[in-house]
């Protein structure tokens, strides 16, 4: 698994860079190379995410030597819908092609306190969860930044029609975000910038499941996110055995990761928890958890695990969840149980992705 230090490059297909990819700074920069002046950047970035337009001669304040220059210099990013999946309690889950035949998956969740949209980060994985219908099929490639930029977009399209507005987003959907990390940083600053989509930084969660260089890394942006690690085990034992990157970077190094991160940040941790029946959902597991994080802070998040065809795990009894949390709440560690969502459709993670396109997945 030391492979997973070096990143995986998104391969040269010959086309254009996304337009989503350019960050503001660089977007001004780029205009004055062009003999433009920078306040074409604001205008631009308007179109892009206030307009949402997917075509640059849809620019009309700008002129036509402009508007030429950005179509030879970069592409508009579009995401062909496959299928699209809707809920009874109003989740939509979107199947998206790209411009090279592959798919992705992008779900966007209905609260109380808003619309949030999780988005994938890479086509596949190869972490190997042995959980996950994600890495089924391994890692094809990465996304660049402005594929994962247009799935936000393409999920506030489908919110225009209903007038409402993506007022969150979660990096929780196909792939390791941190082994992609390079263009993950990016999307983050586009998402976040107020002339780009301007959602909050308290409103932008990433999750990694312990790429433990990144998460270093990561600390020392400084970036006001909401940061989740997926745990799923309370020791290094059960964790290998769910989770292959523990083998490359154990549970005790992980630990000290998050350490500094808090440590330089300030923040909160989410531990992501999914409870596999009869694999880590006793009592003594959670006992076992306590004692992992309680100097900490932290939040620890349990999911009831959706069952996947492909993946031999079987969810555990409703009583034994309530159990579980109950001895994290005694033990004085913040704890929530995830309300499930989308339950009547694919929702699992990449679970869309396995049904619908098997070729890519084998």
């Amino acid at each position: 698994m030391e492979e997973l230090k070096t990143t995986v490059k998104i391969p040269d297909t010959g086309q254009l860079r996304s337009i989503y990819s350019v960050q503001f700074d660089e977007l001004q920069e780029w205009l004055i190379d062009q003999g433009e002046p920078k306040f074409r950047a604001t205008q631009i970035f308007e179109w892009l995410y206030q307009k949402r337009v997917n075509d640059f001669e849809q620019m009309s304040n700008l002129s036509k030597d402009l508007r030429e220059k950005l179509s030879k210099s970069f592409v508009l990013t579009t995401l062909k819908i496959v299928t699209k999946q809707m809920s009874s309690d109003g989740t939509v889950k979107f199947l998206f092609e790209l411009h090279d035949g592959y798919s992705i998956e992008t779900v966007v969740m209905r609260h109380d306190y808003g619309n949030s949209v999780c988005v994938t980060t890479q086509v596949g994985c190869r972490l190997g969860c042995t959980f996950c219908a994600s890495t089924l099929g391994g890692l094809k490639r990465n996304l660049e930044a402005g594929e994962i930029v247009a799935q936000v977009l393409e999920s506030q399209r489908a919110m225009d029609e209903v007038n409402e507005r993506v007022s969150s987003v979660v990096v929780m959907g196909i792939g390791e975000p941190f082994d992609n990390y390079d263009e993950l940083v990016p999307f983050l600053k586009t998402v976040n910038h107020d002339k780009g989509l301007n959602i909050g930084a308290r409103h932008i969660t990433v999750s990694t499941s312990g790429v433990v260089p990144k998460i270093y890394k990561f600390a020392d942006e400084k970036m006001q996110i909401n940061f989740a690690i997926s745990l799923h085990a309370p020791t290094t034992e059960i964790r290998s055995k769910l989770m292959p990157v523990n083998r490359a970077w154990p549970l005790p190094k992980l630990m000290e990761s998050i350490r500094y991160y808090i440590e330089k940040t300030g923040r909160r941790v989410t531990f992501e928890y999914g409870l596999f029946g009869g694999v880590n959902d006793q009592e003594e597991h959670a006992e076992q958890l306590a004692d992992l994080i309680k100097d900490l802070k932290c939040h620890v998040n349990l999911i009831p695990v959706n069952y996947v065809l492909e993946r031999d795990y079987v969810r555990t009894p409703r009583d034994q969840i309530f159990a579980f949390e109950a001895v994290l709440k005694k033990r004085k560690i913040n704890v929530t149980i995830r309300r499930e969502q989308g339950h009547d459709i694919d929702a699992a993670c990449g679970q869309l992705r396995a049904k619908e396109r098997k070729e890519e997945t084998r």
